[in-house]
């Protein structure tokens, strides 16, 4: 299916041509046959001679329902600008033009018609000047009359050239299904109607409608039920337990997580200047049209804040106009709806220098270079597609960026390191409030060898060097310990050399002693000279053989023999009685690294 709208002055035959050519009444209300013109949209099809079946979306053309009339152009692909013989271009017609120009439509077919009326020749000139200067340019003119018949298989024949030469619609697109119509039908529910574009529908696919979830019941094309619609076509979509009212003109059916519903969005403006724009003005978007504040960036950039979010892509083309004064002030083209703040010092400045390098393609690595850091999720609903392995969970990072982010980390651990030489490293949270990064999983991903992260915290291996009041009082402990190494001092002697329980853990992170129970601390030599001692006595021994050994206490031997089998230095038998493990003096004994 092909799907064609209408465009032109008011009662230039716009809903006639339409009835000629398909034997359908487009204008669906009794107050629209009675006052002889389109107030709404309207809707019929047939089939042209090639077999493609084209639908038409009548719009109004009087200038009070233009509003209605952008409702059925924004979705359709290609327009049929309609002329009258008898009166020519006329006001509508280049406020319909202009809309057409606004929202970047490229195929269209002039029909003058009531050329029985009038000789069409002058019409047709002066029609395809004014098309000429716009984004449909040199298009075909087909004379017609629908009150005679003539020039319609002329018509017909010119429609099949035109839909021949539309771009093929993408079936596996996601689905953003503009509402121009929503009804009740008795015992089905909720119905509503639009123009698919792109992708494909089906019976019991769930869709998102602004903040709830809905589901497809059943479908019909052409007023034939379907199990399945692709785009491009009219359809109507009847919803499973949504109430008539939720869902407006103006409403969008979408695939789930596939758009950014937004406020905020930074565009190119294409028509007038940006600087002469007014305030406020209404955007218009698909069947959509909501009021928009303006702030000019640059020469044709500005960022727009919506009354209500909007489902927008990057790339998305939308008009913006002046109702007061029935004037098209412009099309758009989006280029961020995810833009960033502009609170800083000269940071509207600066993104206006940024908006000139966009051009409203999705550019993957282009998002990220501007960004830095992005999830996966956000770059499909900005349009662009993921292309790269993520850093950390969804997380997708600009290389440049992450390597950046490498070297601060490294600096901010060892500022940590030099700043709180007691501490195991630097907390991970603070590492990402330090970054400004928005997930911790990105900090514990930057960490790589040389940095080691464990226990919430990121730190070089080792750590720093002890501070010099540490290593003196370990000097001292050496000192003490040099005629009875196993001798390990009490509380009271670690609080006199000044070794509180920070000291103590900062020296044991860095290796300087070992840890053998609580309050019980050797330096590694000691524990290591231990062993060799215990090898020299007969062997299996007893734990008063170990403790006179190794001329210590009882308080130290029993932790210390316990810490030597966890290590695997020595064998525990059934008795208690113990033997020495491993190799000989000069190699090193299982495990004797780790506790």
């Amino acid at each position: 299916m092909h799907v064609v709208a209408t465009a032109g002055h008011v009662d230039h035959g716009k809903s006639t041509l339409v009835r000629a050519l398909t034997g359908m009444e487009p204008d669906r209300w009794a107050e629209e046959r009675r006052r002889g013109m389109t107030i709404d949209l309207g809707y019929a099809w047939t089939d042209l001679p090639s077999g493609a079946t084209l639908a038409f979306v009548d719009v109004p053309g009087h200038e009070r329902f233009v509003p209605n009339m952008l409702a059925g152009v924004g979705p359709a692909p290609a327009a049929m600008v309609v002329v009258g013989a008898d009166e020519g271009w006329m006001p509508q017609s280049a406020e319909h033009l202009a809309a057409l120009d606004a929202l970047g439509v490229t195929h269209g077919l002039l029909v003058v018609t009531r050329s029985d009326l009038a000789d069409p020749a002058h019409a047709i000139s002066r029609a395809q000047d004014e098309l000429a200067k716009t984004s449909l340019g040199a298009v075909e003119a087909v004379a017609v009359s629908g009150a005679t018949g003539a020039g319609l298989d002329d018509l017909r024949a010119a429609l099949d050239r035109l839909v021949a030469g539309l771009p093929p619609a993408d079936p596996h697109s996601p689905v953003r299904l503009w509402v121009d119509r929503s009804f009740t039908i008795q015992g089905s529910g909720t119905v509503v109607t639009g123009t698919l574009g792109a992708g494909t529908l089906r019976v019991g696919d769930t869709l998102v409608a602004g903040d709830r979830e809905v589901r497809v019941k059943g479908l019909q094309s052409l007023s034939r039920p379907e199990t399945a619609v692709a785009a491009v076509a009219r359809v109507a979509v009847n919803l499973r337990n949504v109430p008539k009212d939720a869902l407006a003109r103006g409403a969008a059916l979408l695939t789930p997580a596939a758009f950014r519903h937004t406020d905020l969005v930074d565009v190119r403006v294409h028509g007038d200047p940006v600087a002469d724009l007014p305030a406020t003005l209404v955007l218009h978007i698909g069947s959509a049209a909501v009021a928009a504040t303006v702030r000019p960036l640059g020469t044709d950039t500005a960022r727009l804040r919506l009354r209500q979010p909007l489902p927008l892509r990057i790339g998305d083309r939308a008009l913006l106009r002046d109702p007061g004064r029935h004037h098209v002030a412009g099309g758009v083209t989006v280029l961020d709806p995810l833009p960033p703040s502009l609170r800083r010092r000269g940071a509207a400045r600066t993104r206006a220098l940024e908006l000139t390098t966009m051009d409203g393609r999705p550019d993957p690595a282009g998002e990220l270079r501007r960004r830095g850091l992005l999830t996966g999720a956000d770059l499909r609903t900005l349009g662009a597609p993921v292309t790269t392995p993520p850093v950390a969970g969804d997380w997708h990072a600009d290389p440049a960026h992450w390597d950046d982010l490498k070297l601060r980390l490294t600096t901010e651990i060892d500022r940590h390191a030099a700043a709180h030489p007691l501490e195991p490293g630097m907390p991970v949270e603070a590492l990402r409030r330090a970054l400004d990064l928005p997930d911790r999983a990105l900090v514990e991903a930057l960490v790589e060898p040389p940095l080691v992260a464990r226990d919430g915290r990121a730190a070089r291996p080792g750590g720093p060097a002890l501070p010099a009041p540490i290593q003196q009082a370990l000097d001292h402990l050496a000192e003490d310990l040099a005629d009875r190494p196993f001798h390990a001092p009490d509380a009271d002697r670690l609080r006199a050399l000044g070794l509180g329980p920070r000291e103590l853990a900062a020296a044991t992170r860095a290796g300087a002693l070992v840890k053998v129970a609580d309050g019980i601390v050797l330096p590694p030599e000691s524990v290591t000279r231990a062993v060799e001692v215990l090898r020299g006595i007969p062997q299996p021994f007893t734990l008063s053989a170990a403790r006179q050994a190794l001329d210590t206490t009882r308080r130290v031997a029993v932790p210390l023999l316990e810490l030597l089998d966890r290590r695997g230095a020595t064998v525990r038998d059934a008795d208690d009685r113990r033997t020495v493990a491993g190799p000989p003096a000069g190699g090193s004994f299982p495990g004797a690294g780790t506790d």
